[in-house]
């Protein structure tokens, strides 16, 4: 081995100086020892750096003309004389003088040393005084700082064990500082994600790099009840050598900034709900549908079961009775849950009945017009939800922990009750969620009352249209009749349709078909008023054309009212038809064996314009072919030419043998659609 270097026993060559490894090697403590005379007989390195002095300077000379300024060598002859005499050691700040010249505070710590043959000497332990105070002040900062902070703060070996916890963290997981040392993470941090942090600390152990501000959300044993956030931040300590000791994880409650967001993003999701509301409930003026829209809306954002149930009264636009704490007959409209679930079992099917007594919640929540709220259900709540004890049963199956019903109100009545159940959701329903509900009910009972009071209009005029249309018309000679009336389908009220079949004299046949524009029972009240004009008419045994011109007088005489009318006499001895046509479609006719196709009529202006004449066409109709009169809800689309909607109307036309019962149901559903907004009279004749 050459002088100067350093064989490992690895066989490994290391050039460099050891770097410092510890407390004593940043402190640089220096150690003198001096004989009973008062002579230098040991000086190590750092002896050197601290006073300046190499070993060959300081080695054999007295210690205090190195070190000590003459006025203070007497009492430094004194506590040495102590120190060899009595071995009580002595410890303090002591002034120094440099080599250079200079005075230095020197920490010293001195006691006697005696060796095998009973000499006697003294050692100095020296430290730079600024050098250790810094030292101290760092570690009591770092201290207080630790023990003080409000942020948890852990110190990991490089197996992951705890090795040391401030009080803050005492505090977060609810466990005492001394049961956390040796232990692993796993065993007292309340995190699920506890793999996932492992995982990171192992990632910064190995690499070095630091993992700051990550994101986690627990429950702490301290709080069980709530949920709690914090940020973690994870970095590898290392002692001045560069020897990896272990892990810091530090943990910053931002539990009040999670919540804060949450709640925003609560707030955000709810008017997006409303929002969302808005354009989905009340599309239509159909209450079930209405309903089921509602259901929808609630369904999975508000609740995990949700039923929609209106009082019979308020559905038959009965005035509601003054609140008791009697029974209530109530529909059920809408059902929805948002998975499948044995609570729908529990609940009444839409379209039923059931009467609720007076202590069921639901009744509760219509008498008294406000909300009912359950926060936690026990057993004794579930009989008071529940319809019969099997539903009560099926509700506890189902896993029913929180209730709410609110009541739909419109116009200040009470027409029924949104019933909302959450199940899978684990959070119980709060006064938040009772103001959501109460402004989804309140939009939604609006639009179920509009929809219910055109509903009674719609069958009100409905019923009134259907009683002045014939009913079962009389056999008429040489003709084979049949006829529909659809109202409309979608949203518009019923309309001024009708049709007709008159017996006339000598075997004829009157035909008609008219259209009142507008609707509602102003329109069905007017098309009756025509009707009978028309049946008055034509016992007169008038050409069509001269009937025409009679309604036409009439109808000048009601206000805002425009009329499409045609009127046929069908003879069946010769054989001919004779047509007038008042601004109305086409009549459609079928021979056997030859193309369907519409007869070319002056078309004449509507009923009601004034001082139009009408004209009358003579067709001639042979056996088997079919007539077929019409108004224009049957073809008049939106989004369709009248022209090709005409042509589909022939196309149905190409069998004029076909039943007659079949040909109507083959054109009103080949040509209808269910949003189709007016409505339909339909009138096929075959001639016999």
């Amino acid at each position: 081995m050459t002088a100067g270097s350093f064989e490992s026993d690895t066989g490994g060559y290391d050039p460099q100086p050891p770097r410092p490894t510890g407390l004593l090697d940043v402190l640089s403590v220096a150690a003198v020892v001096v004989d009973a005379a008062g002579r230098v007989v040991f000086w190590t390195p750092q002896a050197e750096e601290l006073f300046g002095y190499t070993a060959e300077e300081a080695l054999g000379t007295h210690a205090a003309r190195l070190f000590i300024h003459a006025d203070q060598l007497p009492a430094v002859v004194q506590l040495f004389t102590e120190v060899l005499e009595t071995g009580r050691s002595w410890a303090g700040t002591f002034p120094v003088r440099h080599k250079d010249g200079s005075t230095r505070l020197t920490e010293f710590r001195n006691m006697r040393l005696l060796d095998d043959l009973g000499d006697v000497y003294a050692l100095g332990i020296a430290a730079d005084h600024s050098l250790l105070q810094r030292v101290e002040t760092d570690l009591a900062l770092c201290e207080r700082l630790i023990s003080q902070s409000p942020i948890g703060l852990a110190l990991l070996d490089p197996e992951l064990r705890y090795l040391l916890v401030n009080p803050a963290l005492e505090r977060i997981d609810a466990t005492p500082a001394e049961d956390h040392v040796g232990r692993r993470l796993r065993e007292t941090l309340p995190l699920p994600d506890i793999d996932t942090i492992e995982s990171a600390l192992r990632q910064v152990l190995t690499t070095g790099t630091p993992l700051l501000d990550q994101y986690h959300v627990g429950r702490p044993p301290a709080d069980p009840e709530h949920e709690h956030a914090w940020s973690l931040s994870f970095y590898r300590l290392e002692d001045p050598g560069g020897r990896v000791l272990g892990a810091a994880i530090s943990f910053v409650d931002v539990t009040e900034r999670h919540r804060a967001a949450a709640e925003a993003d609560r707030a955000r999701r709810r008017l997006a709900l409303i929002a969302d509301a808005s354009t989905r409930v009340g599309t239509t003026l159909e209450v079930e549908r209405t309903a089921r829209e509602l259901a929808d809306v609630a369904t999975p954002e508000l609740a995990d079961v949700v039923a929609v149930d209106v009082l019979d009264s308020a559905l038959a636009c009965r005035r509601m009775r003054e609140p008791d704490n009697g029974p209530e007959l109530f529909r059920a409209l809408a059902l929805k849950a948002a998975y499948p679930s044995v609570a729908l079992r529990a609940a009444d099917p839409p379209g039923d009945l059931a009467a609720y007594d007076g202590d069921r919640l639901v009744t509760l929540c219509v008498h008294t017009a406000r909300p009912v709220l359950v926060r936690h259900v026990g057993e004794r709540d579930l009989p008071r939800i529940a319809r019969d004890e099997e539903a009560t049963s099926l509700l506890a199956r189902a896993g029913v922990h929180s209730y709410l019903a609110v009541p739909l109100i419109a116009h200040g009545e009470v027409l029924g009750a949104l019933d909302l159940k959450r199940t899978r959701n684990p959070v119980p329903f709060d006064e938040d969620d009772v103001v959501l509900a109460s402004e989804l009910a309140s939009r939604a009972a609006v639009a179920i009352d509009n929809a219910r009071w055109f509903q009674s209009v719609r069958n009100t005029a409905l019923t009134l249209q259907r009683s002045l249309l014939p009913d079962h018309p009389p056999h008429h000679t040489g003709l084979e009749l049949a006829y529909r009336y659809q109202p409309a389908q979608a949203t518009s009220e019923v309309g001024g349709d009708w049709y007709d079949v008159i017996p006339l004299e000598d075997d004829e046949t009157a035909l008609v078909v008219g259209d009142v524009m507008g609707n509602g029972i102003d329109a069905a009240a007017t098309m009756g008023r025509l009707r009978t004009a028309t049946c008055a008419y034509a016992d007169l045994n008038l050409d069509p054309g001269t009937v025409l011109q009679h309604l036409d007088k009439i109808t000048c005489d009601l206000e805002h009212y425009i009329v499409t009318c045609l009127y046929a006499v069908y003879d069946p001895r010769s054989q001919h038809c004779h047509i007038a046509n008042a601004g109305h479609m086409p009549p459609a006719l079928a021979r056997p064996g030859r193309p369907p196709k519409l007869l070319d009529l002056p078309a004449g202006g509507p009923l009601g314009v004034g001082g139009i004449p009408f004209g009358t066409t003579t067709v001639d109709l042979g056996p088997g072919d079919l007539l077929v009169l019409y108004t224009d809800g049957l073809v008049e689309t939106r989004h369709h030419s009248i022209d090709d909607r005409l042509d589909v109307l022939l196309g149905f036309l190409d069998e004029p043998g076909r039943p007659l019962e079949e040909t109507c149901d083959l054109l009103l559903y080949g040509l209808r659609h269910p949003d189709d907004h007016d409505d339909v009279a339909l009138l096929v004749a075959r001639v016999l």
